[in-house]
């Protein structure tokens, strides 16, 4: 045993220096931060990316020591309060509504804070936690989404923390079913599986899911379980599981259409169907005469109300707004049906010149769709980059994780009392995103890489 264990930090004494530095920076990211702090935050947060990369570069045939790494690192959050995001406490409102007979969809939190007996565990201080904002709309988030909520609520005892330790549960077991499926889905694809660890371990990934209580990984290991049934022949148990990335997050909507060519017209359309179905149900315990017109109210303000961390969007905004006269309010709500409409036309267009017929083809037009509106959006969250960082490692793109190293920088907006974005940082952000991407179609002369040439 003795002689096993200095053979194995002989063998490995640098990446397990790199795990424990990692870890006791982790410790630092989740209990001794605010996120006022930008310094501090964006130095953490190099130190961690590069210590992933390397770890990755050292042990990407380790399974066993980059899997126990990646859970470590996620333990570290375990019973901690997120810090650099306070959409949680809106979650945990949220089930408690559905766990006390409320649909959250017809509530506003400003619409019952004031009432007298309500129910909700901890109400004041979940309302006061999710900010003005959030409180005066409807809830925006699909029913899978509050199938969870309401869970981590009833679970959690009443406790604000409680619920929050299930919600992480929920959001770890997800990222380990990503690394299963995602490295069955790579076999499948005549591909290195070691790439899935550049998801598993990615520091962002890692901070905005299981730190800061995002679902993008829930919604990723649906999408990604679906498409390894699909590479093994098993269309009709993937329009279901599909169904459900949808209903935890919509984004995977915008890539239906691509399915087109993959399956046929006639296979297609039984795909659709099923998945159509499947969405019905799931949607059906939480219908009402006006639940229709309040969700889409609340879907639409995504479109053309709000704006971070934006690309393309920033440049239109400051020649419209200096050369034009433009109001950035009416501006915004423009530009927000227009990228929605764009990003539609373009799909399509992908979806019948492309050869989807290829799986590998299909999810690089996947993540062309997604980044096209992502590069295009006038609201990037640093979470939103997760779902293209899960689509990039079956594909020969890897500027999304040069873009998940990148993204801190939009964190500049919260130093500052008053949310004031730095275009600098974001120029930077988004020149190198736009420089690696165009060395990976040009410098590399990866011809293949090209959107309409595969």
């Amino acid at each position: 045993m003795y002689n096993d264990v200095i053979k194995f930090w002989k063998l490995h004494k640098l990446s397990v220096v790199f795990v424990v530095v990692s870890i006791l920076f982790y410790v630092s990211f989740g209990y001794d931060l605010e996120r006022t702090s930008f310094i501090k935050l964006i130095t953490l947060y190099a130190g961690l990316f590069y210590f992933f990369y390397k770890l990755i570069q050292f042990e990407k045939w380790n399974l066993k020591f980059l899997l126990i790494s990646g859970i470590l690192f996620r333990l570290v959050f375990f019973l901690v309060e997120p810090n650099l995001s306070q959409d949680f406490y809106r979650f945990i409102w949220d089930g408690e509504l559905i766990k006390h007979g409320l649909n959250p969809y017809l509530y506003t939190p400003n619409d019952l804070i004031g009432q007298n007996g309500l129910p909700i565990s901890n109400a004041d201080a979940l309302f006061a936690g999710m900010g003005e904002l959030s409180a005066k709309h409807f809830s925006n988030y699909p029913p899978v989404n509050q199938i969870i909520f309401a869970l981590s609520s009833l679970l959690g005892g009443g406790s604000i923390l409680g619920s929050i330790i299930v919600m992480r549960l929920f959001i770890i077991f997800a990222d380990l079913g990503i690394l299963y499926f995602s490295r069955k889905l790579l076999q499948n694809l005549n591909q290195s599986n070691h790439m899935a660890f550049w998801y598993f371990l990615n520091p962002l990934v890692i901070i905005e899911l299981t730190g800061n209580l995002h679902f993008e990984g829930v919604m990723l290991f649906f999408l990604v379980w679906s498409l390894y049934l699909i590479s093994s022949k098993k269309e009709i148990l993937a329009a279901p599981i599909y169904a459900v990335s949808i209903m935890v997050k919509l984004v995977p909507l915008l890539f239906l259409p691509l399915f087109i060519k993959h399956f046929g017209f006639k296979k297609s359309a039984i795909f659709y169907i099923l998945i159509g179905l499947s969405c019905i149900v799931l949607f059906l315990p939480f219908y009402s005469p006006v639940f229709v017109s309040n969700y889409s109210e609340t879907i639409s303000l995504w479109f053309s109300n709000f704006e971070f961390n934006a690309g393309i969007y920033n440049v239109v905004k400051q020649i419209g707004t200096n050369f034009f006269d433009a109001k950035p309010w009416e501006l915004v709500k423009s530009y927000g049906k227009l990228v929605a409409i764009l990003v539609m036309v373009i799909t399509l267009l992908m979806a019948f010149v492309r050869k989807n017929q290829n799986l590998s083809t299909l999810i690089t037009s996947m993540l062309i769709a997604l980044s096209l509106y992502y590069f295009l959006s006038s609201t990037v969250h640093p979470w939103y980059i997760i779902f293209l960082v899960g689509l990039s490692i079956f594909t020969r793109y890897r500027y999304p994780i040069v873009w998940s190293f990148a993204v801190i920088l939009s964190y500049w907006a919260y130093s500052n009392p008053d949310y004031t974005e730095n275009l600098w940082l974001l120029a930077i952000e988004y020149i190198l995103v736009f420089g690696y991407l165009i060395y990976e179609i040009v410098g590399k002369g990866q011809k293949k890489l090209y959107f309409f040439k595969k």
